[in-house]
């Protein structure tokens, strides 16, 4: 979606009267002029945080889908790329991207002072010796980008508002299709509070790729419109006035995320002295929680990138308004689906699938497979279910009630005597039970070689595969080691889940036959 879901963090401006007088004209910043012709040609490196141990795989979408070499960051789970700012609404509907920022500039091998007074004068001075410019030209873009998409959507809901009661639990849906009035307003002032990208709240926008043409088409004139007229009265990080002619000014914050144990600072105090310069060098307002602008201070041992938030909260929880206790991210789903490499009429299934996330993923992106998600607990396939109307609605929003539909069916069933025909499935996609939130580690001792026996008798001989996720790599070792006869181990992705170190295998399944018999279980 252009500007997806939280593009710049400007939009909150107008409707509070938090505009930008005389942004960028400190310490000789001069106002920054409106992308004009030459403004054609503006490029932005795009910095975007993905699932850890997909960077190879949300490299390969930016290459497939805008055409751009990434770079993998030292600090795992970060690319950057460059792309024609015209191209942020592509930007904005990569499947594998969390958070999106613009790069001020990025210091490959910055030398930080021993001295902790010393080093934090240091990012104090450097403030004034960045180029800011370009990339604050291109957060306005991002940000009327999103405007006019909010916009679009408000027209769109008014009509079906009093069918978007769906939701059941609001604690952590944050603004949802039943807000969208406010959404447009300023309602997206508690989005930002977390910079941590695993708490950020879910909003409405657009979700299936294939249905989006006629929006892309709009979402390209209005980029090529705002790059060649600038963003009129939106707000602007460099005019100092609103279209009503009062000087307002820009409220922003700094978030700093540092790794590394050679620094003589931490990262508030970084965040607290580079913040003080900003706000000195811009004049604009110090807010911690109702900003405008989210200035990015990412510090990695001697790799130090400055950068614009683009996103307000994560792209990960797109598409799903139903949360339970361990709902997977999107963005993770995404990677997973894409390490199987799924073929048209493909049959993926999703055994253990809790409220839907790879299933939804799946047929929202490869839409010419069949997709079977299953769970054995009435409560999650309900979540699923609903998850499943939400998303209907909202292509139904886009096609003027006439939804093509998604090739996705959920089923409550026994994990372990599924009620499938014998080596009819392509593909098997799932998170299994961790043996923290969900069962016990004892149980995954049991359920892990009984549920790889019950895959491996659906799946197809010599070609199927299997993608499975599990923080409890020990147990799941051990099952496959005797299952050895059905399942080869391919590949194995190390990723990061909620701060819990877990796998990703990707099995293939042999040619040997698996065992039919049911007295098994």
């Amino acid at each position: 979606a252009a500007g997806g879901p939280g593009a710049a963090r400007g939009d909150m401006a107008e409707a509070e009267a938090a505009g930008d007088a005389g942004a960028g004209t400190a310490a000789g910043q001069g106002p920054a002029p409106a992308p004009t012709e030459q403004g054609a040609e503006l490029a932005a490196v795009i910095g975007a945080t993905v699932p850890t141990g997909f960077e190879l795989t949300a490299a390969a979408e930016v290459q497939e889908k805008l055409g751009s070499a990434s770079r993998i960051s030292r600090d795992r789970g970060k690319i950057y790329f460059e792309v024609p700012a015209r191209g942020l609404p592509q930007v904005h509907r990569l499947r594998s991207v969390d958070n999106l920022f613009v790069v001020v500039q990025e210091f490959k091998d910055y030398q930080f002072k021993e001295n902790k007074e010393d080093a934090l004068k240091d990012l104090e001075d450097l403030v004034k010796k960045l180029p800011w410019t370009d990339p604050l030209k291109v957060w306005e873009l991002n940000n009327s980008l999103k405007k006019k998409k909010t916009k679009r959507k408000k027209h769109n809901l008014q009509s079906t508002a009093s069918k978007e009661k769906l939701n059941d639990n609001g604690e952590e849906e944050g603004t949802d299709q039943k807000d969208a009035s406010e959404q447009e307003d300023c309602a997206q002032n508690a989005a930002g509070v977390e910079p941590a990208s695993d708490q950020d709240t879910e909003k409405t926008q657009g979700v299936a790729s294939r249905n989006e043409e006629e929006e892309e088409d709009n979402e390209q004139s209005d980029a090529k419109d705002e790059l060649q007229a600038g963003s009129g009265s939106e707000t602007k990080a460099g005019d100092g006035k609103t279209s009503d002619g009062e000087a307002k000014v820009l409220k922003f914050r700094v978030t700093c995320n540092r790794a590394g144990d050679k620094h003589s600072f931490t990262s508030n105090e970084a965040a607290r002295y580079f913040g003080g310069a900003v706000q000195e060098h811009f004049q604009w307002k110090a807010d911690m929680t109702n900003f405008d602008v989210e200035v990015l201070l990412n510090i990695h041992n001697n790799e130090v990138v400055v950068g614009i938030a683009l996103t307000e909260e994560s792209l990960h929880r797109r598409n799903i308004t139903h949360f339970g206790p361990t709902t997977l991210r999107s963005t993770l789903a995404y990677g997973m689906l894409r390490l199987c490499d799924p073929q048209p009429t493909d049959i993926i299934v999703d055994p253990m699938c809790g409220t839907g996330a790879i299933p939804i993923e799946g047929a929202t992106e490869w839409p010419s497979c069949y997709h079977i998600a299953g769970d054995n607990n009435p409560q999650a396939v309900k979540r699923a279910a609903n998850n499943i109307s939400s998303l209907l609605k909202k292509n139904e929003n886009k096609e003027s009630s006439t939804s093509l539909g998604i090739p996705l069916d959920i089923i409550q069933w026994d994990i372990c005597n599924l009620p499938l025909r014998t080596g009819s499935v392509d593909i098997i996609v799932t998170d299994m039970p961790f043996g923290k939130r969900i069962g016990s580690k004892k149980k995954n001792w049991d359920l892990y070689p009984a549920c790889l026996m019950e895959m491996g008798r659906i799946c197809t001989p010599g070609t199927g595969r299997a993608v499975l996720l599990t923080q409890d790599k020990k147990c799941f070792a051990k099952a496959l080691s005797r299952m050895g006869h059905i399942w080869r181990k391919g590949q194995t992705v190390w990723v990061n889940v909620g701060g819990l170190h877990a796998a990703v295998y990707l099995l293939k399944r042999t040619w040997e036959r698996a065992e039919e018999r049911r007295s098994f279980w």
